[in-house]
């Protein structure tokens, strides 16, 4: 019989972790024969590690991974593949958003044979600002990335244990595990869900941790930046080439003086700007190339505690 691993990345989840077990008890776990859950605690400085140990004492088959500090998501996600033990994994969001029965769609679809499962947001009952930015994002992956990206985003993805030992092998920092597993290739299904707007706790999905999302995904998955920085510079080129051509003409032609400390100052400006964001965009790269070089583990595991009658994986 094949079994399932949950993997549930947690950071300030106190007030749901609770009702997130209770659902996934109530809809799924007595339907999906065997399972184990995997969660994994990032960092988070209130309560949510000692709930999770309660989860456990009701549960023998919670698996908990305590990270010693916050890694963030990609990070966490990939400390519960890196210790699961199901001939499959499902990621699931611990905020209550995404309807547990979800699961059994997507366990259903990799009976089938697919490898990788995407679970795809049909709508999203959340504030406008919020959809609109979120579907700006992934129509940018789907443009600059990888077309695969679904139009609608995906968080959440079932993936099969040749998969799982593909993204370990990876090792990836500063990346998107999502985009990861669409760039494996591996045969792909969808399932379509609507997204519920978020009822207990507060988000830590900051602007500034989006603004390293999209990041991430553009500087690891695609070489737009730099051929961007190219494009700039021939533009920059032809328009300077174009001016010095108009100024010599009118001299020459109409004996127009060449003046204007104003406009040259604004040419001047402009053209440090981009340089100096052309720089910005180097040093990305560059950081990245060190962080990488360092081959510094993605994530470091404080503590384990393993489901009843196995042993930790960890040493």
């Amino acid at each position: 019989m094949s079994k399932i691993s949950i993997v549930v990345p947690v950071y300030y989840n106190e007030d749901t972790l609770m009702d997130l077990y209770q659902d996934m008890k109530e809809k799924i776990l007595g339907r999906i024969g065997e399972y184990e859950l995997v969660f994994v605690d990032d960092g988070s400085k209130d309560r949510s590690w000692e709930i999770l140990n309660e989860i456990k004492a009701l549960d023998g088959r919670v698996h908990l991974v305590k990270l010693s500090r916050n890694f963030g998501e990609h990070a966490a996600l990939l400390a519960g593949l890196s210790v699961c033990t199901g001939d499959c994994a499902v990621t699931k969001q611990a905020d209550l958003q995404e309807d547990s029965l979800l699961i059994l769609e997507m366990y259903d679809s990799w009976k089938k044979g697919n490898k990788v499962v995407l679970a795809v947001r049909r709508s999203r009952d959340e504030n406008r600002v919020k959809v609109f930015f979120a579907n700006m994002y992934y129509a940018m992956v789907r443009r600059f990335v990888n077309k695969n990206m679904p139009a609608g985003g995906c968080d959440c993805y079932l993936i099969d244990r040749k998969v799982i030992g593909v993204l370990e092998r990876m090792q990836e920092k500063n990346s998107s595990l999502t985009l990861q597993v669409l760039w494996a290739g591996f045969q792909t299904d969808k399932v379509y869900f609507d997204r519920k707007d978020r009822e207990k706790g507060k988000s830590r999905w900051t602007f500034a941790k989006k603004f390293k999302l999209v990041m991430d995904s553009m500087m690891s998955f695609s070489y737009v930046p730099i051929r961007l920085m190219t494009y700039i510079g021939v533009l920059f080129d032809l328009f300077s080439l174009a001016l010095l051509v108009s100024v010599l003409v009118e001299y020459f032609t109409k004996g127009v003086p060449i003046i204007g400390w104003a406009s040259l100052m604004c040419v001047i400006l402009l053209s440090s700007g981009l340089i100096l964001s052309m720089l910005g965009i180097l040093g990305e790269y560059l950081w990245r190339t060190l962080d990488a070089s360092r081959a510094r583990p993605p994530f470091i595991i404080d503590e384990e505690r393993v489901p009843d009658g196995q042993e930790s994986s960890k040493k």
